[in-house]
Parts: structure tokens; C-alpha cells; sequence
């Protein structure tokens, strides 16, 4: 099995570090009042408590998540005593909620290892492969890209753009042909060439669309059919400024398809980031890849404890 949170050296590890800081900014900025207030306090104080609870759920992190952080908060808080540093505390806090998501993703020996991709309209999901598919061929798989969105042309023009840039092939039909068929031929091309990874999309789709939700369901089912025991995984692309509605569209998904983990877009353009922790406490799925940017670098693997120092400071 191959382990994809591998990483390369410490430069790049500073560089992907300092990026997301400065992607996670907006949030960060909602909690330097309330903490701000903490410092050098040695009691606890219900009044900042009170301030820095306003402040998580403005960050979107949700009134589940929100009680668990601050209940873990005033534990850590009495057990410091002198030595309490709110900041410090507060992202060992928040750390330990996000640790449930923290489950990189594995590439198995199964070839061709299929990995499904769905979510909403304009949730990056096609970026997202393009991003996935190079951090696979960094990781020294083979990747096939399968164009399941058929209904919309710029969908397939933009994988297949992507395909070029990382000199990947993809499997694709002409507007309104049958994602399902475009799956199978796909994973029937990719056993042929001995390719080690299949990525599908699939067009974006609303869950309260319910015939698009069963034609996503037919496309997993015909996955299935052509590789037993596809899709290995299946993942739920969001766009971190939905905010809570977020947790909506994981449920939904997720009762769907049987969700095996999240890649969050867009970190970097929200106020919102605290999402992340509304998702752990309240249906955590793991989160296989977060995005702070739109370069083909600004993917990477979720890591909770880095999260959490960015996300507070």
C-alpha cells in the first residue's frame, strides 16, 4: 500500500505551510480580539469565553463543534494554571477535534485503483482532479482521467486541458453521451494499459436533485460492475464558502454514496475556514485534501495540528 501524505524536504513543507497561513488569514483574524483578551489572565474568564464562542461560530465552525472546543479549552485552561497561553491552548483544542479527519489517503494494490469524485456545481471538483492527478504522479502512479461530465463541455475541455498539462490521457465522449458508459470504458482502457489510478468525474449536481443523485448512484453501480470492488474511494468535493451548508451536502452525499473522504477548495477566499471543525464534530468524514490556492501546488494533504496553528496563529 502507498502512503500519499509523503513529503519532500523542509523547504517545501515551510512553503505549503506558509501558504496556508496566509490562505486561512480572513478566519484567523476573527479570533484575535477574543484571545487577545485571554492574554495573561490566570482564572478563565466567562466574559472572553463568551467572546471567543462568538467568534467560532462566526468562522462557521458550529454550535456542536463549538461546545466540544471550549469545554476541551477550559480543561486544558485549568491544567496550564500559570503557564496558560491562550493561543497555545486553544489550537492544541482545536487539534484534537480536527485529529478524526486527519486520515491520509492510501492507494491500495488494486489496479486499476479507481477514485470517484463528486459534489456540487462550481465546488472545483474538476480543478481538484487536475491537482490530485499530479500529486499522484509525484507520488509515482500512472493516472487516467475519465470525463463523467458529459453535460457540460467545458467540464471535458477542462480536464482535458489538464490531461495535457500533466501529459495524462483521458477518457472522454462527445456533450450529452452517458457518464455511466464513459466510467466502463474508461477502467477498461486503464486495466488494458496498466495504468495504477483511475480519476472520474462527474458532472456537479444539487443533492436535493434527486434524479441526478440516482444517476450518480447508476454511475457507481456500473464502476462496480467494471472493476469489482470500485470505487475504492469516493470523494465529496466543497467549496469551503458554503459554510455550514457544507454539513448538508456531506450528509446527503455521503448517504448517497458511502463516502470514503472531503477534499475543502477555496480556503483561502473565506472567512469561513473554521468549517473544517464543524464537519469533525458533527459528521467527520475524513478530510483527504484541503486547497488554499489555485496553483497546481496548493492541494495537499490535510494535517490537523498544522491546520489548527494556522487557523488561530
Amino acid at each position: 500500500m502507498f502512503d500519499l501524505f509523503k513529503r519532500d524536504g523542509g523547504a517545501e513543507r515551510t512553503s505549503w505551510s506558509e501558504r496556508l497561513r496566509a490562505g486561512l488569514a480572513a478566519t484567523r483574524a476573527r479570533f484575535a480580539h477574543p484571545l487577545g483578551a485571554l492574554v495573561g489572565r490566570k482564572p478563565l474568564s466567562e466574559e472572553a469565553i463568551a467572546e471567543l464562542e462568538a467568534a467560532l461560530l462566526m468562522a462557521d465552525v458550529g454550535v456542536p463543534a463549538t461546545e466540544r472546543i471550549l469545554a476541551d479549552l477550559r480543561l486544558r485552561w485549568k491544567r496550564a494554571g500559570d503557564r496558560a497561553e491562550a493561543r497555545t491552548l486553544l489550537a492544541e483544542s482545536l487539534a484534537a477535534l480536527l485529529a478524526s479527519l486527519e486520515k491520509p489517503l492510501v492507494v491500495g494494490p488494486e489496479r486499476p485503483f479507481v477514485i470517484m469524485l463528486a459534489g456540487v456545481n462550481g465546488a472545483g471538483k474538476t480543478t481538484s482532479i487536475g491537482k490530485i492527478a499530479r500529486w499522484l504522479q509525484d507520488q509515482g502512479f500512472s493516472v487516467l482521467l475519465a470525463a463523467g461530465d458529459t453535460f457540460r463541455a467545458a467540464a471535458r475541455e477542462q480536464l482535458q486541458a489538464w490531461g495535457e498539462r500533466n501529459r495524462i490521457h483521458v477518457i472522454a465522449q462527445q456533450g450529452g453521451g452517458d457518464p455511466a458508459a464513459v466510467m466502463f470504458d474508461a477502467i477498461t482502457a486503464a486495466r488494458a494499459r496498466g495504468v495504477d489510478v483511475v480519476l472520474a468525474d462527474t458532472a456537479g449536481r444539487l443533492p436535493t436533485q434527486a434524479h441526478l443523485m440516482e444517476e450518480l448512484k447508476k454511475i457507481r453501480r456500473v464502476i462496480a460492475k467494471a472493476q469489482p470492488g470500485a470505487p475504492h474511494e469516493t470523494l465529496l468535493v466543497l467549496d469551503a464558502n458554503t459554510g455550514q451548508n457544507a454539513l448538508a451536502q456531506v450528509e446527503a452525499f455521503d448517504a448517497a454514496l458511502a463516502l470514503t473522504g472531503l477534499v475543502l477548495t477555496k480556503l483561502d477566499g473565506t472567512a469561513k475556514g473554521g468549517v473544517v471543525a464543524a464537519i469533525a464534530g458533527t459528521h467527520p468524514v475524513p478530510l483527504r485534501f484541503i486547497g488554499i490556492g489555485e496553483g497546481i501546488e496548493d492541494l495537499r494533504p490535510f494535517g490537523a495540528a498544522e491546520f489548527a496553528d494556522a487557523l488561530v496563529g
